[in-house]
């Protein structure tokens, strides 16, 4: 009965482990894939925006690349490329747009575990 109540309590032990390393942010990095297309159609870009949006993304990812790249300043590399990010992308689309990208960007940030703050 020992011997039972002891490998319970050590598989109950495990799986609150395993479960709990799950849930643990990742220091997953940028793969500097965004489908420019995709995010066209959803923020309803006109021709010239589309053209704008492309090149900020591109910009983006090549900066996100140098924050990953950074062993002492990714933190700070990181949050400069979102925040230049942000700024670009505010001047190029409306109000409503802008709303609904920052609603995306901050979604695909935390999915990818980064923070910034």
């Amino acid at each position: 009965m020992k011997r039972l109540g002891l490998t319970l309590v050590a598989a109950i032990c495990m799986a609150t482990v395993t479960f709990a390393a799950g849930n643990q942010p990742t220091t997953a990095k940028w793969e500097g894939n965004i489908n420019v297309a995709k995010l066209s159609r959803f923020l309803k870009l006109s021709s010239e925006q589309q053209q704008e949006v492309a090149n900020i993304c591109e910009f983006f990812n090549e900066e996100m690349s140098r924050a990953n790249q950074s062993k002492d300043k990714q933190d700070e590399l990181t949050r400069k490329a979102v925040y230049s990010n942000l700024k670009l992308m505010k001047q190029t689309l409306d109000e409503k747009q802008y709303a609904d990208y920052t609603k995306v960007l901050n979604i695909t940030l935390k999915n990818k575990g980064i923070e910034v703050e």
